[in-house]
């Protein structure tokens, strides 16, 4: 019994999406990684406010003795409370911020790292030809070593930017699955 296989028709695609992923593998791309700070600020906001007002409740609450001792304590409690919660009220998004730029002109990987005066500095630079693949999941990019461990792990933020991702990628790294 013989099995023959049939190619399937080939598919020409249009000038415009050859444009595209020429556009896509052309263009360098950026995926941020960075800590969930709003959530960590409202937190740290709300424990401010309710430094602040504990502060002002010390001064509220009844005490059976007027004793100098006892109000100096809690004179000192209060400003403690009052400077912290006015520190945790006011605590600001920091800016050392960690980006991974994909560059398809250089073939490389480079994660940059803001500095304090807010200039970025490279802080990993990988070629192409070093890495032994990169997987996709859903959430995530894992870039592996040529021996197989994991070099870094980067969050992906939507799957318009993973699409993006695999088009640039695709020929120049091993894709794992």
């Amino acid at each position: 019994m013989a099995v023959t296989y049939q190619t399937p028709p080939q598919v020409t695609r249009a000038p415009v999406a050859d444009a595209l992923d020429a556009v896509a593998r052309a263009v360098p791309l950026r995926l941020r990684r960075e800590a969930n700070w709003t959530l960590r600020l409202a937190l740290l906001r709300m424990l401010g406010a309710a430094m602040i007002l504990s502060s002002t409740g010390l001064w509220l609450v009844p005490v059976a003795g007027a004793d100098p001792e006892v109000n100096l304590i809690r004179f000192g409690i209060s400003v403690v409370f009052l400077l912290t919660g006015l520190v945790l009220m006011t605590a600001h998004d920091p800016g050392n911020r960690s980006e991974a730029c994909f560059d398809p002109v250089r073939c490389e990987l480079r994660v940059l790292q803001t500095g304090s005066r807010g200039r970025p500095r490279t802080v990993l630079r990988r070629s192409y030809d070093t890495l032994g693949g990169a997987r996709l999941t859903a959430v995530s990019v894992q870039w592996h070593k040529t021996g197989g461990s994991l070099l870094i792990e980067l969050p992906i933020g939507s799957a318009a930017m993973r699409s993006q991702l695999r088009d640039q990628l695709s020929g120049a790294v091993r894709i794992l699955t």
